[in-house]
């Protein structure tokens, strides 16, 4: 397991957006994203512990706005947790080491799993091949 960062740790290193999103659940505006169109061969990471998430292999134009893939790099790499907050019923994904919000999961994605994995960037850093 990678090192855990407080929260305090994490607001000094991280921007505000980056924090607000990561730590309280918030969501970056639709198509500001700067993994949104991006194509470059690499695995995304969590910004704040940098556990492996995302292969660029799974990545896909959902014209949703937000950086979507289809599948987790492991089962193991996040966590889907029940989110009931503004009226709705969704479910939240979360890096399974730092618990650290990434965004959602909703089932019209495209095969092989059905999934679209809606992830914000700035919860996200890319280490590009």
């Amino acid at each position: 397991m990678k090192p855990i960062p407080s929260k305090e740790a994490l607001k000094q290193t991280l921007s505000p957006e980056q924090f607000n999103i990561c730590c309280n659940k918030g969501t970056e505006i639709a198509f500001s994203g700067k993994y949104v169109d991006c194509k470059q061969a690499g695995t995304y990471t969590c910004v704040c512990c940098g556990n492996k998430l995302f292969s660029s292999n799974t990545k896909y134009d959902s014209g949703s706005g937000w950086p979507s893939f289809w599948e987790a790099l492991t089962s193991s790499s996040i966590k889907e947790v029940t989110d009931k907050t503004h009226g709705m019923q969704r479910v939240e994904v979360v890096c399974q080491n730092c618990q650290s919000h990434l965004g959602h999961v909703f089932l019209d994605g495209p095969q092989p799993t059905g999934l679209r994995y809606c992830i914000n960037s700035a919860a996200l850093k890319a280490d590009f091949d």
